[in-house]
């Protein structure tokens, strides 16, 4: 048998509690904006960006937007394994694959697709591919006035302006590093 109490006049009266909790808030933001320095200055916490002009360097282990690797002689490193497109938790990406008429290469992507919109940035793709096809840049700016400028294809994620030419994968550094060019 269970009894069931009734709550408090103390208890039922929640405007206490709220005010407590907005006190708890307004001193751990005063405390954030405010610290003392090292000969009792008062600075401000914050460092404050002027957006265009400045920009804030994120760390070497940023994921930002997606970028295809290429080869030595330009073209795609991917291989249409569909690995980044099976371990996507958005499914977001696209791939069509096709034989190619090199007999070194099973079959390479002549359709490869990423819907940003839907994208968690999650990095499973980078971590998924075997041949360092698909890695996550260090570019967060993804601005666009239509939707449908949000689905990159091959042509935006290996040969964009930004990348100069193309990233060239590490698979192929490390081959360099090891025939010692």
């Amino acid at each position: 048998m269970s009894l069931v109490k009734k709550p408090s006049f103390k208890a039922s009266w929640y405007l206490i509690g709220i005010f407590k909790g907005m006190g708890i808030t307004f001193s751990n933001m005063i405390r954030n904006l405010v610290k003392k320095a090292g000969n009792d200055k008062i600075s401000l916490a914050m460092k404050t960006y002027n957006y265009p002009e400045e920009k804030y360097e994120y760390g070497p282990r940023f994921k930002g937007n997606h970028v295809l690797t290429v080869k030595k002689d330009g073209s795609i490193r991917c291989t249409a394994c569909m690995l980044c497109a099976t371990n996507c938790p958005a499914q977001c990406i696209k791939i069509t694959a096709a034989e190619s008429d090199d007999n070194t290469v099973e079959k390479y992507p002549i359709s490869y697709e990423i819907d940003i919109l839907r994208c968690v940035f999650c990095g499973y793709c980078e971590e998924a591919c075997p041949v360092d096809a698909i890695r996550m840049g260090p570019e967060w700016q993804t601005a666009a006035l239509n939707g449908s400028d949000f689905s990159y294809d091959i042509k935006h994620l290996a040969y964009r302006a930004q990348l100069k030419g193309g990233i060239v994968s590490r698979v192929d550094e490390e081959e360099r590093h090891k025939a010692g060019i």
